[in-house]
């Protein structure tokens, strides 16, 4: 059993992280993918440059429980529900689905109500990440 902040997690979460498109900075989404290994989820990172298909046919094959996507290039108004549509085609909505990058204020909004349960933006305490995570993930599991 995973513990995490002093608490077991409900049980071992795997999570996809994923940069999609052409934005070719992925130091953070390694950085993201590592905290949150060290921290008892299994992470599965996809790479650089990949279409929201690829993505999605990782969380399925993966048989993911949440998906981070780590966005630079402006177009996660573009990837995102194209992302989501995808999932929702494979019968995968369930996937809790977290943004992170340079996403602007007025935008996060926008990705919220679309379905994206949490947008992180840089310099978010790489703890607080995880343990949202985690909690999230817990609360899924107990409904």
């Amino acid at each position: 059993m995973a513990v995490y902040a002093g608490f077991p997690m409900e049980r071992t979460y795997r999570v996809v992280v994923a940069k999609p498109g052409l934005d070719g900075h992925d130091r953070g989404a390694k950085v993201i993918a590592r905290a949150l290994r060290d921290a008892g989820f299994e992470v599965v990172y996809t790479g650089l440059h990949q279409t929201p298909e690829q993505i999605v046919h990782a969380v399925v094959q993966e048989d993911a429980d949440a998906l981070g996507l780590s966005l630079l290039s402006g177009a996660h108004l573009v990837l995102v529900p194209r992302i989501m549509a995808l999932l929702a085609e494979r019968d995968r909505s369930d996937v809790l689905l977290v943004v992170g990058g340079i996403i602007p204020e007025d935008d996060i909004v926008e990705l919220e109500n679309a379905g994206v349960a949490r947008v992180f933006t840089p310099g978010s305490p790489l703890g607080e990440i995880g343990s949202w995570l985690e909690a999230a993930l817990d609360a899924r599991e107990n409904l």
